[in-house]
């Protein structure tokens, strides 16, 4: 067997730091192991439901990196019990704030003055926390309501060790386990360290938010926060801010008028568009990034986890679909075997076999009741199980499309979302064929 190359990383990480940060990690566990034992008495509470909060519970101290692999685990319905679910989706909301000192010594330090001498006005306790940073409501010199998102000192030093392990722990495993080195284990951990990479840098969230404005720049339903370049540096990041109601205030969008299937058919079309026509999408749609203003509009934030798909994935990916929506499984395998890289020998007949397995087990419901997030998760398991490598942002993009699937279905429990994915499908092919055309 080839050796397997160390990954690369933001900085060397050296073997002392490593093995404090590995015993660290195992006294976390240890201590939530004894305080496990403690809270098996209580009779009026399930196993499941208590192994679940505990591991919720040591994800939340072992720091970002663990708490950002849970919310991604939060968003596998297909994998994980209802009771992790449940827990691993208290990782979205709120950490334990920074103390009022550390934000504005950061901000002093990244911006040259206070924040009272470089914003009209400043709260020093966050509106929001959250495990990378947390973030500040504040008034622009020029009168605009803003949001300072402040990054927490040494998370990047403590996620730089934690992929270090994540990296070796995974070249390990995949030396000795066959399915490992199938499903690609050693890949799947590069994509997280380089989507969590990203979302540490706010330069990097900033040039997001201006590419999404830009693509977005003739749609007048969506809000798209303008970024305040001087007050943004790759530690600290300020936005205009956006106010509105969330979308799972089901009551509260009543209250205001809000047409709530009209509004499901506008965040999917919104995915949808984003996906199809620009190549470039928003990688965590959950309720909590957006604001549904008075009017309708569709405000958008948190520009750090995204997604690119160029124009191969995009077509393969379209023609996936449209075959999907057939149930022809030859153009199914063409699709597949166009997004991925063979890492071996292709069985194409076992191929065949696998994938009409799994095109009908999903077709079993009506074309309207199709789960594209799931669809393309199994897809993608099958796909590596026959030795396929992926484009690095298409596990991103299942994700997306189920996290938007479930928002269109609490605003709308009749909305379907397979039939407004083929109509993106169609468009594409439409403009795909009018670029051809043109030459």
């Amino acid at each position: 067997m080839a050796p397997i190359p160390p990954g690369p990383l933001a900085v060397p990480v050296n073997r002392r730091a490593r093995a404090r940060r590995i015993g660290a990690l195992a006294g976390v566990v240890i201590r939530h192991s004894a305080a496990h034992l403690r809270l098996l008495a209580r009779p009026a509470e399930s196993r499941d439901a208590r192994r679940a909060r505990r591991v919720r519970l040591v994800l939340e101290d072992l720091g970002a990196t663990a708490i950002k692999i849970g919310q991604i685990c939060s968003t596998r319905p297909d994998v994980f019990a209802p009771e992790y679910i449940t827990e691993l989706s208290r990782l979205q909301d709120a950490a334990p704030p920074e103390p009022p000192s550390v934000v504005v010594a950061v901000i002093t330090r990244e911006l040259g003055a206070p924040p009272s001498s470089v914003f009209a006005s400043f709260d020093p306790d966050p509106i929001a926390a959250a495990s990378i940073g947390q973030a500040h409501a504040a008034v622009h010199t020029d009168g605009t309501p803003v949001v300072v998102k402040v990054r927490r000192p040494g998370v990047v030093a403590q996620v730089d060790v934690d992929l270090d392990i994540l990296d070796h722990a995974a070249r390990a495993i995949a030396r000795l386990s066959r399915a490992a080195r199938r499903y690609d284990l050693l890949g799947l951990t590069r994509q997280f360290a380089t989507t969590l990479r990203a979302e540490l840098d706010y330069t990097v969230e900033a040039d997001n938010a201006r590419r999404f404005g830009a693509d977005f720049a003739d749609t007048a339903a969506l809000h798209i926060p303008r970024v305040y370049a001087e007050q943004t540096t790759h530690r600290v990041i300020t936005l205009e801010r956006c106010f509105g109601t969330k979308p799972d205030d089901l009551d509260g969008l009543v209250r205001a008028g809000i047409d709530l299937p009209d509004l499901a058919q506008r965040c999917a079309d919104l995915m949808l568009t984003m996906i199809f026509e620009h190549g470039f999408f928003h990688a965590d749609p959950h309720a909590g990034n957006f604001f549904i203003e008075p009017d309708g509009t569709i405000g958008l934030i948190d520009f750090g986890m995204v997604g690119s798909l160029d124009d191969a994935t995009r077509s393969a990916l379209a023609r996936m679909l449209a075959a999907v929506a057939t149930a022809d499984v030859d153009q199914l395998a063409d699709a597949s075997l166009s997004l991925g890289m063979t890492t071996g020998p292709i069985d194409r007949r076992a191929l065949l076999r696998d994938l009409d397995t799994l095109v009908h087990t999903h077709l079993d419901c009506p074309l309207g009741d199709l789960k594209i997030g799931e669809l393309l998760l199994d897809v993608m398991s099958t796909m590596r199980r026959h030795r396929l490598r992926l484009p690095v942002d298409l596990a991103l993009l299942a994700k997306t499309f189920a996290m938007s699937e479930g928002l269109a279905a609490r605003l709308d429990p009749d909305f379907r979302m397979a039939p407004a994915v083929l109509v993106h499908v169609q468009r594409f092919f439409v403009e795909q064929a009018r670029r051809e055309a043109a030459g």
